[in-house]
């Protein structure tokens, strides 16, 4: 059984500000009502929507830096 607290481990822990800025923006734009603190009124849907769409935005920004083109426009 794996513990909680290692899976969720920042590997670099000064960036744990920036990652729940950008989980709060994520959420906002996503309509989901995250909160500071504890959000067990969310359905596994919602959770799992702001995750996603965190990964996505920063699979997309790693590609555009990859590639050399690192222009923050929105296209989906």
């Amino acid at each position: 059984m794996s513990n909680s607290n290692q899976s969720s481990r920042m590997e670099v822990p000064q960036a744990k500000e920036s990652m729940d800025k950008f989980k709060m923006e994520v959420a906002n734009e996503l309509g989901v009502p995250l909160k500071n603190g504890y959000n067990g009124n969310l359905t596994s849907a919602q959770a799992g929507s702001v995750g996603g769409e965190m990964v996505r935005q920063m699979i997309k920004k790693q590609e555009q830096a990859m590639s050399g083109n690192s222009t923050s426009d929105e296209t989906n």
